[in-house]
């Protein structure tokens, strides 16, 4: 049985703060529950950032608050699950947003 080729659309970003990337994503999903947009993934950096999982170990935050604030390094608390994530520039995240049916 031969499967259907599905497309899938490539959106490359550059530096993305966390929170626009989130609300980009937020807005992806709606438009592709809708059926506006086909299967996407969204390429993006952000800023140096440390998201914190609904997991997060404080143990496993390895810098002091001192030298985050000196770095200029945002802390972003998510709905995710997991512990502590850092994405930064020149990290490429992808973001697929898929009809898995």
């Amino acid at each position: 049985m031969a499967e259907e080729l599905r497309s899938l659309a490539v959106r490359r970003l550059r530096v993305v703060p966390y929170q626009k990337g989130l609300d980009i994503q937020a807005e992806l999903v709606r438009q592709r529950r809708s059926g506006e947009i086909s299967d996407t993934l969204l390429l993006l950096e952000h800023p140096h950032v440390i998201t914190l999982g609904t997991g997060t170990h404080p143990e496993n935050i390895l810098i002091s608050p001192e030298e985050r604030a000196s770095r200029g390094i945002e802390f972003f608390p998510t709905g995710r699950g997991g512990d502590v994530t850092y994405h930064g520039p020149g990290q490429l995240v992808g973001y697929p947003i898929l009809d898995l049916k």
